[in-house]
């Protein structure tokens, strides 16, 4: 049986420790493009596996998410990850984005299959393009070099009928190419061990990565669960009730939430997190800091 330690176990230069990944979004203006490269320096320091970037259903923040990751990648020394999805373009079009990857030294992908545009009830597939994730990352194998991560979902992805079909979902994708998985966010560190058990039973070799939420706002957070389908347990509410108006103290809940959640997990065998910074550096460097992890007063930001 594969433990949880290899299932969880992505990259890492100390068996002992931990190593961390990060994630944000393209913003939306200048202002945010220079707070994001602000966070991205900050948090070179830590030195993430991969800083990834995400890309907006039917490629809406597709220059963005290009011209994000372009200065990232002029003014840090990250390891950057772009993300692509399948959602309103063409498989040429698809393709001509994970090229423009490459072209400026990325090859690090998260292949995701993506929602629905806000016009749309469903995931339509486009009628020249990759019909789900499966077919994405089997297409970027035959176009480069690239190492893939696919999304795993601890609750079942929304459009799964079951339990086995999201698992037969993600078997497909992980065997068709991607390297590893990386999970929806997830509160309740039970809902994760139980995907891995379900995974290992399901034949599923590759490591699959939790992925934090850093909740910098906890009713932003309860809006964007709902929609898609992460469960806000009562404890976690409980922590933040009569907060609204006290930053101060929502920081102190939401960072020893985050480092409790990721402990418990260390304590598993875990060593690899995923954490989502919503474009904000604060939490993720006391959560890295918490932990333990020392900032390297050597990395050196490109000029």
């Amino acid at each position: 049986m594969t433990s949880l330690s290899q299932k969880a176990f992505d990259v890492s230069r100390d068996k002992n420790g931990f190593t961390v990944s990060f994630e944000a979004y393209p913003p939306l203006s200048s202002n945010g493009r220079l707070a994001l490269l602000d966070v991205a320096e900050k948090l070179e320091a830590f030195e993430p596996t991969f800083f990834s970037v995400t890309y907006g259903a039917g490629g809406s923040t597709r220059e963005r998410t290009l011209k994000t990751l372009r200065e990232i990648t002029e003014k840090t020394s990250h390891t950057l990850t772009g993300h692509l999805t399948c959602v309103g373009a063409s498989k040429a079009e698809t393709n001509a984005v994970a090229l423009k990857y490459l072209d400026m030294g990325i090859r690090n992908i998260v292949a995701l299959r993506g929602d629905a545009p806000p016009d749309q009830d469903k995931f339509t597939p486009h009628p020249q393009g990759y019909k789900n994730a499966t077919e994405l990352v089997a297409g970027l194998n035959e176009l480069g070099d690239f190492d893939i991560s696919v999304a795993a979902y601890p609750e079942t992805h929304p459009d799964s009928p079951s339990r086995k079909a999201d698992l037969d979902n993600l078997k497909a994708k992980l065997d068709a190419g991607a390297d590893r998985a990386i999970t929806q966010f997830f509160f309740d560190n039970p809902l994760y061990y139980d995907l891995i058990d379900a995974a290992d039973k399901h034949g599923i070799t590759q490591p699959i990565v939790p992925g934090i939420l850093l909740i910098h706002d906890f009713w932003k957070v309860k809006h964007f669960a709902k929609m898609c389908g992460a469960t806000i347990p009562d404890w976690l509410e409980a922590r933040f009730a009569g907060l609204e108006g006290d930053l101060e103290s929502q920081k102190l809940v939401a960072v020893s939430t985050a480092v409790e959640q990721v402990l418990d997990m260390a304590g598993q065998g875990v060593r690899h997190f995923h954490f989502y910074t919503m474009n904000k550096a604060d939490l993720a460097v006391a959560v890295c800091r918490t932990l333990g992890l020392q900032p390297q007063t050597n990395i050196k930001s490109v000029a």
